[in-house]
């Protein structure tokens, strides 16, 4: 409860008493010209934490006992600088805000608006001295959490203060962005640092802001340390720290969504260029239905048509594969696996003859649309010149009982290229060899046995083996296998 005034006071100290008790909210503690403390409002002894004025102390040097006084930097006060202590040496402070907490423990600290008011009299000397207190805890409490939260938000970020434009708090966010050392950024103007720079609407972005009010996010070229510019998303809302009216700008960094579309267009101009240029046929089909999107000279030449009678048209829109079934079974395995690799195929030219390619197919993304890239190698004129090759060998070498089978498995591969290879064998011996084309004539065993003056038993053996060798366990898959490799 707040102590009666003190009735030594002259009238006039009175009328103004009168006046500062008026400020309900305020502290108010009084001193006389000794340094005595002689009198504290309830609101000032509440902001000290203590009920009676005696246990603020008896005197400005009691006070300076009882309480710690700090800057809010943290900066301890000398007793000197006390507030009580300087009004009492005649100075005067209008603005001052500090942190009192009792020296005696406890984390209880406030945080104090002070001003000193000087009472005369008549004569106009001092009658008696005051200090009239604010509690600004709360609100310098919001403005460290917010300073804290502030700092530690990894979105770059700055605070203008509208009174004169000037930027007055950076955070770590934006000084990594940017690059910028934090006593570079404070003070300066928004001329000095234009984050509006090239904004996509700048017009409207600096009407807002002239108005005090939100700014949407926009696109703008940031300027930094080295000269150039950085490619960011800004936006600005507008707040209050303590009596400023401020806007806080944000910034989303888009330079390595810029860096990563430069690089884009770079390898797709690279790609389209080697597409158009490849001496390897190429085609380029939609995802859906594979569907033409592009084909290359390449691709004309090897078919004997034009490009532009490709492009858009759906397969089989002229029929270019020599087996449409071919076709099919390779887009359902691409549509499966996403593509395939060095598929033995044969195309149909223009004029009608046939083209012997290797296919690869392998689903991909070009331009931002999924797309499926086709290389076809024509390997028409080697698959004839093995032909060659085979038809030579096989003239030659008609009696050629002695080949090995790996040999003739290669021959016969080379033949027909689309027949999948045995597995290798052991080659057949002499006797085998000729149990097995007295087999391909269509002799049975009791018939093999007089031919070669053998036993039935010894035949049997012989006609096992070449099974075991050859992979079969029938005469009629043991002929097949012998005519595929030419030794029927």
């Amino acid at each position: 409860m707040t102590e009666p005034l003190p009735r030594v006071l002259a009238s006039s100290t009175l009328r103004h008493l009168e006046q500062l008790i008026g400020e309900l909210s305020a502290g108010v503690i009084l001193i006389d010209l000794s340094g005595s403390i002689i009198w504290a409002n309830e609101a000032a002894l509440t902001m000290h934490g203590v009920a009676g004025a005696d246990e603020l102390g008896a005197t400005a040097d009691d006070y300076a006992q009882r309480f710690a006084l700090r800057l809010r930097n943290g900066h301890r006060l000398a007793s000197r600088e006390y507030p009580l202590m300087r009004v009492l040496a005649g100075e005067s402070f209008p603005d001052l805000v500090i942190e009192v907490s009792p020296i005696s423990g406890g984390e209880t600290r406030w945080t104090h608006h002070v001003r000193d008011v000087v009472m005369t009299g008549g004569d106009e000397e001092p009658d008696c001295l005051a200090l009239v207190i604010q509690d600004v805890s709360d609100q310098y409490e919001a403005e460290a959490r917010f300073e804290a939260m502030f700092q530690a938000n990894p979105a770059p970020a700055l605070i203008l203060r509208l009174s004169d434009q000037r930027f007055v708090k950076v955070n770590q966010g934006f000084l990594e962005m940017t690059g910028y050392a934090r006593n570079v950024v404070l003070g300066r103007s928004l001329y000095e640092l234009d984050v509006l720079h090239k904004a996509e609407r700048l017009d409207y972005a600096k009407q807002r802001l002239a108005a005090g009010q939100s700014i949407p996010q926009m696109e703008a070229e940031l300027p930094i340390p080295d000269g150039h510019h950085k490619l960011v998303i800004i936006a600005g809302q507008p707040i209050e720290i303590g009596d400023d009216k401020c806007v806080l700008f944000t910034f989303a960094d888009l330079e390595p969504r810029r860096k990563a579309e430069r690089a884009l267009r770079a390898s797709e101009t690279y790609f389209s260029t080697l597409f158009s240029m490849a001496p390897v046929a190429m085609v380029i089909t939609s995802p859906d239905g594979h569907r033409t999107v592009d084909a290359n000279e390449a691709f004309a030449r090897l078919l004997g048509r034009s490009v532009g009678s490709a492009v858009g048209r759906a397969p089989g829109d002229p029929e270019i594969w020599a087996d449409p079934n071919d076709r099919l079974v390779v887009e359902g395995e691409i549509d499966r696996s996403g593509g395939v690799r060095n598929r033995d195929i044969r195309l149909v030219h223009a004029d009608g003859r046939p083209i012997d390619c290797l296919l690869s197919a392998e689903r991909m993304v070009i331009k931002g649309e999924r797309c499926t890239l086709w290389l076809f190698q024509d390997i028409t004129e080697r698959r004839h010149s093995e032909l060659e090759l085979v038809d030579a060998i096989e003239a030659v070498m008609k009696d050629a009982s002695w080949f090995s089978r790996s040999v003739m498995d290669k021959l016969a591969c080379l033949r027909n290229p689309r027949t999948e290879p045995a597995q290798p064998v052991q080659d057949l011996s002499p006797r085998e060899r000729q149990v097995l084309e007295l087999i391909c004539e269509g002799l049975d065993d009791k018939a093999i046995a007089a031919r070669l003056d053998l036993s039935g038993n010894t035949v049997r053996n012989h006609i096992a083996r070449v099974y075991g060798k050859i992979g079969v366990n029938r005469r009629n898959a043991a002929v097949l296998w012998a005519k595929e490799r030419g030794l029927a």
